[in-house]
C-alpha cells in the first residue's frame, strides 16, 4: 500500500503526541527480557491489560525463566493461570516452554519465523515479541492497530491481513518499533476506541456465563483444587451437557479420564 509521506508523518506525530501525554505504565513495558515479554503477550491475548498485571507478577515469581516453567506440572501451571480465562492459552504457553527448553536451550528465539512455529504463537505474537523485547524494525497488527489504520488511513474494514500489515509497515518509524507499538496500543485503547469510531473487531466474544467456555473454566478450576473428581459429581454439579465439554478438554489434554473401579469414571488434571 502506497501512502503519502505527509500522511505518514501526520499519523506518527499524532500518535506519539498522545503517547507522550497519556501513556500507560505496565511491568512488561519495563523489561526487554524475551521470556517475560512472551509471557505478557500470551496473557494479554483476549484479556484486559489491567487484569493481567497481578497474574504477570505472580507468574514470573514462580516461573522466572523457561526451564522453571518447562519443569512444572500442568496442574501447577493452570493454578497460576487461573483467573485469566482461556486455560488452553496457559497450556499452550507451557508447551511452548517445553519446546524452547529442549530445542533452543531455554532461550526464546528472536526470529518471527521460528517463533510462529511454537505452540500458542500466531502471526501477531511472532512479531510482537521481538518488537517489544528487541525493538526489531517490523510491524504487527492487533485489534487496536487495525482500527487506527482503518480510521486514520482509510483502509476498508474488509481488507485482508496482508493489506493491513503492509500499511502498518509503511507507517512504522524506523528504530522506534517498541515505542511506536506501545503508542499505538494506548492511542487505540484510550482514545480511538471501537465505541468512538464504530469500527467492530473481527471477532466478538459471545455471552460468557453458561457458554461452553464458562463450563470449561469451571471444570478446570474445580479439578485444580482436588486430586480427582467423579463424572457423577461433575454431572450433578453442571448437568449432563458437561460430558461433551469433558470430551473436548480430554482431547486437548487439559484433563484426563480414568476408571476408579467400582467408584466409576473419574477426571483429573494430567501431571
Amino acid at each position: 500500500m502506497e501512502l503519502e509521506q505527509k500522511k505518514i508523518c501526520g499519523l506518527q506525530e499524532k500518535v506519539f503526541s498522545f503517547y507522550k501525554n497519556s501513556k500507560r505504565t505496565f511491568p512488561w513495558r519495563e523489561t526487554t527480557d524475551r521470556y517475560a515479554v512472551l509471557v505478557s503477550e500470551v496473557m494479554l491475548q483476549q484479556t484486559q491489560a489491567e487484569r493481567v498485571v497481578e497474574k504477570y507478577h505472580a507468574w514470573l515469581e514462580r516461573f522466572p525463566d523457561i526451564s522453571s516453567l518447562a519443569s512444572a506440572s500442568l496442574k501447577e501451571v493452570l493454578f497460576y493461570w487461573s483467573g485469566l480465562g482461556y486455560n488452553a492459552r496457559g497450556q499452550r504457553l507451557y508447551r511452548c516452554a517445553k519446546v524452547i527448553d529442549s530445542e533452543y536451550a531455554g532461550v526464546v528465539p528472536s526470529e518471527p519465523e521460528k517463533l510462529i512455529d511454537l505452540p500458542g504463537i500466531g502471526i501477531y505474537s511472532s512479531r510482537s515479541i521481538p518488537i517489544f523485547a528487541d525493538n526489531l524494525d517490523i510491524a504487527t497488527v492487533d485489534t487496536n492497530i487495525r482500527r487506527i489504520l482503518i480510521h486514520e488511513l482509510g483502509l476498508v474494514e474488509t481488507a485482508g491481513s496482508a493489506e493491513f500489515l503492509s500499511a502498518a509497515e509503511a507507517v512504522l518509524p524506523r528504530g522506534k518499533s517498541r515505542d511506536w507499538h506501545n503508542a499505538l496500543m494506548d492511542y487505540g485503547a484510550l482514545y480511538l476506541t471501537g465505541e468512538k469510531t464504530g469500527i467492530r473487531p473481527l471477532t466478538r466474544q459471545s455471552k460468557f456465563k453458561g457458554s461452553t467456555r464458562w463450563y470449561r473454566g469451571r471444570i478446570v478450576k474445580d479439578l485444580i483444587g482436588v486430586n480427582m473428581m467423579l463424572l457423577e459429581e461433575l454431572t450433578e454439579r453442571y448437568g449432563k451437557r458437561i460430558v461433551d465439554v469433558l470430551d473436548q478438554l480430554e482431547e486437548e489434554g487439559l484433563v484426563e479420564r480414568f476408571s476408579a473401579g467400582a467408584t466409576g469414571t473419574c477426571y483429573r488434571i494430567p501431571d
